[in-house]
């Protein structure tokens, strides 16, 4: 299927065709509510812990939450987009997290609200695969980096709004009324989809061909193994469940150990004979990409009212330094990873923000200080992350990339919760400030060499050394979907 608009020649926007920016921004509205709807708890953490008298671990894990049932929403409405069309998981991831999100407002306890938010978690995990593959497989070849970038910035957007939306309504009509208004945007994203041509490699490779993909086929070969299987799905999301609350009290450990292997069992099984290494390496990449990022994204709120005393105005300016850094890294890391290639662009910008990580937290007095270094370590550490979506989505083919980016990603994403439970305890020890600065620091150099040497791609090709090094190139470097002829765009 063709992917070129206009010649090469051509500014890149006028290489972008009308009907894929079409695409390219309902996706991004998607986006955008992702990350206001995901970022509320973040803004109303202290006032809901008042309320329902939390301490700071709990209040950690309502965060964490989300978190829990992405593995089984990325895979399920992956899956969904990878059989039926991107279109319709996009429809239903949406519709999906943002019930969710309207959930919280009538949350009458701590775990009535933990249970909202893990529906919230199963929809945002089918957003970003089903809309990050639709994307990336409308636009041109040359330009997917771009899209990818220029995607993941929605997600920012997302957050400077609600924060600018908490600066008001909190104080005025309470923490609730913040996601019951998270719903309205909701009918603007359905309405602007509703039209959408479906994506080109995915109609070229899948659709044209009337052949229905089922990513999920190697878990139910059997009945035995269909058994199994069913049995590990249920162990896995007890396990997670019981770590994140007060039931897994004492067995942390050995329930984290279980949780664990349910998921590398489920992934060895879907990458199969030829695939399995890449799965698991990838998802251990993503873990600590999450590991480095979201200390910051979701104690950051917290930090700042507590440990440095800032009042809602204050915190909503501080968020506005740090939204506008990420969609800012967004932006350059699609240019910049279109210019010198995804991996190299990954490692090298997020070697330039460990010069920012403790600088960020020793700044005690001056907010505009505070402003300007976070706007720089967000744009080169979480806005790089706007090549994430390309980075995984060029090692499966798409017959199976949403499932697996969609599987991979956001089982990976289980160090976002990780993350803020670890922060949290780790201050008990040491100031919030310096237990977060200490979690990026680490997890930032960890995923520096993971990527930059490539890690996931080599244990790949050791066991399918005749696998493209980059399905989103085609088989041939060409761009065109594996198998299928090169041709011009009408």
């Amino acid at each position: 299927m063709p992917h070129t608009t206009a010649p090469p020649s051509s500014p890149w926007y006028r290489q972008v065709g009308r009907s894929q920016w079409k695409s390219f921004f309902a996706a991004w509205i998607g986006y955008l509510l992702d990350g206001f709807d995901f970022v509320l708890i973040t803004l109303v953490l202290t006032e809901i812990s008042d309320d329902f008298h939390l301490d700071t671990v709990q209040a950690a894990s309502l965060v964490s939450a989300a978190f829990i049932t992405r593995w089984l929403g990325g895979a399920v409405l992956g899956a969904l987009g990878d059989r039926f069309g991107r279109k319709l998981s996009m429809v239903v991831s949406i519709l999906l997290y943002s019930l969710g999100s309207f959930a919280c407002g009538f949350a009458w306890d701590y775990t009535s609200l933990f249970v909202a938010r893990l529906a919230i978690g199963m929809g945002m995990a089918g957003e970003y695969s089903s809309s990050a593959t639709y994307v990336m497989e409308s636009w041109p070849v040359h330009m997917r980096n771009r899209a990818s970038g220029f995607l993941i910035s929605g997600y920012s957007v997302g957050t400077v709004l609600a924060a600018e939306v908490y600066k008001w309504v909190v104080p005025n009509l309470g923490w609730r009324w913040m996601f019951y208004l998270g719903l309205i945007p909701v009918l603007i994203a359905l309405w602007m989809r509703r039209a959408l041509p479906e994506a080109a490699d995915w109609k070229a490779s899948v659709a044209e061909r009337g052949q229905r993909p089922n990513p999920f086929r190697p878990l139910f070969a059997t009945s035995a193994r269909a058994t199994v299987n069913v049995v590990l799905a249920v162990a896995a999301t007890v396990s997670l469940f019981a770590v994140f609350t007060p039931l897994g009290d004492g067995l942390v450990p050995l329930l984290s150990v279980v949780a664990g292997i349910c998921l590398i069992a489920f992934a060895v099984q879907l990458g199969g004979r030829r695939g399995w290494l890449l799965y698991v390496s990838m998802i251990v990449t993503i873990f600590f990409a999450f590991l480095y990022s979201w200390p910051i994204q979701a104690l950051l709120p917290t930090y700042l009212k507590s440990d440095l005393g800032y009042d809602p105005g204050q915190v909503t300016d501080v968020l506005f330094y740090a939204g506008f850094g990420t969609m800012a890294g967004c932006w350059l890391a699609g240019f910049v990873g279109d210019w010198i290639g995804t991996k190299k662009a990954y490692a090298f910008t997020l070697l330039a923000s460990l010069a920012f990580v403790f600088p960020v937290f020793a700044v005690k007095d001056s907010l505009p200080l505070l402003g300007v270094l976070l706007f720089v370590l967000q744009a080169t550490s979480f806005g790089i992350s706007g090549l994430l979506p390309r980075y995984i989505g060029g090692h499966f083919p798409t017959h199976s990339r949403a499932a697996a980016l969609g599987f991979t990603y956001n089982v990976g994403a289980l160090g976002g919760a990780v993350a803020p439970v670890l922060g949290a305890h780790l201050a008990s020890g040491m100031d919030l400030g310096q237990a977060l600065a200490v979690l990026t620091f680490a997890g930032t150099m960890i995923v520096v060499l993971l990527v930059g040497l490539d890690v996931p791609g080599r244990l790949g090709r050791l066991l399918d050394p005749e696998g493209p090094a980059d399905h989103l190139m085609g088989e041939d470097g060409s761009g065109a979907p594996e198998g299928t002829p090169q041709h011009t765009r009408p």
